[in-house]
């Protein structure tokens, strides 16, 4: 009998779950992560699920742990500050995939270099402009090299790796490691996110094998990649961008373990995000364009997953405009008024009660700040210090008594991106005590609260709502509508062919709005999904029924689905995946690219041949090291021809191969 342990950090709970021989759930514990320092909520769940079963900690024979952490950071914008070296590009070149933006605040260098399509050197690396460019500390925690058809010769790219690691010391990302595809651009903004990744992760995964030793587990720990397989903690740090989508992926697995559900959506509710899914055939839906998150299209292997940013902690949005007004939410996550006010109730309730006591609603009403204390803060601006020093020293406060001047809102959004300080507010978790659907945290406090936000006025002069219970089920309301959106568009997504029109278009076309109403006149109109919705997430039961009577589904809300992730997270296979290419630049030759630089044939097969061992051992010792046992190997090879003179002529030969295995158990 093994026993296993599934863990789950999202953006506002961590989940442990213990499964013996991944057949039933044992027991399952629940602890609010706790940002600032990810190992106190990790260490409160794991002993709170220990505790609940009897189990002893050596009797974990394995530890696998999935997080929305680089998800979220994603969606909001957060992450360490990185630096990109951009090898053989131009300037114009960085509003390719959107990697302008993406680079945000954050330095860039175009460095001379590069190869062609073939492998061949384009231009000398320009090695003293590199290494004068490194001389100077911009504060970077971590660099993302990218060069021209560094999948067809990495020569400049380990080259940079190699320089920045002895200049540096920091943690270098190269893009040929991350895909084996084509495309410069969307390689290079895969490297800089994973940059950016890097330290949150890796203080991730220390911080949760630290308390386990500490708790008496050795058990290996694993982490769940984006397309739902597990990989070695140490993987994981060197790739964090690869956990993108993980406690989505890890929850679709745990969906069907739970249900044994063929074909259905499965959505799952965080604090921060809603993930949402296709289940065919009992497997998950791999998205062949590669992970996107919020704005960002990577390439990232990952289920084919659309996340909004829409939770629990959403931010709300007054819509003050026209007579009647209303509310949005997301895609930034807030930390709940009444969870704030359990951490500092008298500073908290003192502030909302002299907000109530003003005669006019004031910008910053029910609005706090604090800071979250142990992550990286170098390259600020001397304002963004000033103020984030401020907050540090005087701890939670409300925005109104932080803020001096306007120029200082534009800052305090600045260390908002940077992970480095936390804002609170209304949220639909406030709505939910509000409504009696939730009573963990401070009720009183978000009563104020939500009275603070009806009092705002719409275009015609009038108050938002009517009092608390009012505006808080305005709230709960427009969740069920953007979810109701979520999971139309991804339906309308897997049949775009068969509607000419953009699947955010069609659900929100007055006639699916329509359908939807049952529209009963000259014309009769019906819409709904025609597969049922397994809903997931500590919070599924409270916002979800509503959801499936919109849509006219059926609504599968399972046993455990608060720890779906979790159970997800220990139930996978290791499987990783290697990817290759051989070209002909030239009549008769044959070119194998691989890791340690272009190699040469004289046949097809035999390079077909080479590259394919090459392969199957990158695999082979990847999932060795990923802990996998029973590893088995598998090739597909994708060959494209074309013909001339009466003959078929080799153009170009991808080879995927993957090896897969149960992962390592203790003993």
């Amino acid at each position: 009998m093994a026993i296993l342990l599934g863990v789950d950090t999202g953006g506002t709970y961590t989940d442990a779950v213990l499964l013996r021989d991944e057949v039933e759930v044992i027991a399952s514990a629940k602890a609010l992560t706790t940002r600032h320092d990810l190992a106190i909520g990790i260490g409160e769940a794991v002993a709170n699920v220990l505790a609940s079963s009897g189990t002893a900690p050596e009797q974990i024979a394995l530890a696998s742990l999935s997080t929305t952490l680089a998800t979220n950071a994603l969606v909001e914008g957060q992450g360490g500050r990185a630096g990109l070296i951009y090898i053989g590009f131009r300037e114009q070149d960085l509003d390719g995939q959107g990697l302008r933006v993406a680079l945000g605040d954050d330095p860039a260098l175009i460095l001379t270099g590069g190869h062609n399509h073939a492998g061949y050197e384009a231009r000398p690396l320009d090695r003293a402009a590199l290494e004068e460019w490194l001389s100077v500390d911009r504060g970077i925690s971590a660099f993302a090299v990218a060069s021209q058809f560094a999948t067809r010769n990495p020569e400049h790219e380990l080259e940079v790796a190699r320089i920045i690691a002895q200049i540096t010391g920091r943690p270098v990302s190269c893009s040929h490691h991350l895909s084996a595809k084509l495309n410069g651009p969307k390689r290079a903004l895969t490297a800089l996110l994973n940059a950016r990744l890097i330290g949150m992760i890796a203080r991730l995964i220390e911080k949760a094998e630290g308390k386990l030793t500490d708790l008496g587990i050795t058990a290996p720990l694993m982490v769940v990649r984006g397309d739902g397989a597990l990989i070695s903690a140490k993987q994981a740090q060197d790739r964090p961008i690869e956990t993108i989508l993980s406690g989505p992926a890890a929850s679709i697995v745990g969906a069907r373990w739970l249900t044994g559900a063929d074909t259905a959506l499965v959505s799952d509710i965080g604090g921060t995000t809603t993930d949402v899914a296709v289940l065919r055939g009992g497997k998950p839906m791999i998205d062949p364009a590669g992970a996107q998150v919020g704005p960002w299209r990577t390439m990232v292997e990952a289920v084919g997953m659309r996340t909004t940013g829409l939770g629990g902690d959403s931010e709300v949005h007054v819509q003050d405009g026209g007579l009647t007004g209303g509310v949005t939410l997301g895609p930034r996550r807030m930390l709940p008024v009444c969870l704030i006010a359990q951490e500092a109730p008298e500073i908290v309730h003192r502030a909302l009660d002299t907000q109530l006591r003003a005669t006019a609603p004031g910008e910053h009403d029910a609005s706090f700040v604090r800071a979250v204390p142990g992550i990286e803060a170098g390259g600020l601006q001397d304002r963004d210090a000033e103020l984030l020093q401020r907050i540090v020293d005087d701890g939670a406060q409300p925005v109104g008594a932080v803020l001096r001047t306007r120029l200082e809102g534009q800052a305090l959004r600045r260390l908002v991106r940077r992970g480095l300080i936390q804002i609170a507010g209304v949220t639909p978790s406030d709505a939910s005590h509000v409504l009696g659907t939730a009573s963990n945290w401070d009720t009183e406090a978000a009563q104020k609260a939500m009275t603070l936000l009806a009092r705002k006025r719409t275009g015609s002069g009038n108050m938002l709502a009517g009092g608390a219970v009012q505006m808080a089920q305005m709230i709960v309301d427009q969740l069920t509508q953007q979810t109701v959106l979520a999971l139309l568009e991804t339906a309308f997504s897997e049949e775009a062919e068969q509607f000419g029109l953009p699947p955010n278009q069609l659900a929100r076309h007055v006639l699916t709005r329509r359908g939807l109403d049952r529209h009963q006149g000259l014309m009769r109109l019906d819409a709904g999904l025609n597969v049922p919705v397994i809903g997931l997430g500590a919070s599924a039961s409270t916002y979800y029924p509503a959801v499936g009577a919109r849509l006219g589904c059926q609504m599968i809300l399972p046993e455990h689905a608060g720890v779906a992730n979790a159970i997800g997270a220990v139930v996978g296979r290791v499987t990783i995946r290697r990817s290759g290419t051989v070209t002909s630049p030239s009549e008769g030759l044959y070119r194998v690219h691989l890791e340690t630089g272009p190699e040469d044939h004289l046949d097809a097969g035999a390079a077909l041949d080479a590259l394919q061992l090459a392969l199957e051992a990158a695999a082979r010792s990847d999932a060795v090291a990923a802990g996998a046992v029973d590893i088995q190997i598998t090739a597909v090879r994708d060959l494209r021809t074309a013909e001339a003179e009466a003959r078929q002529v080799f153009l170009e030969g991808e080879i995927t191969v993957e090896a897969s295995g149960r992962p390592r158990i203790a003993t």
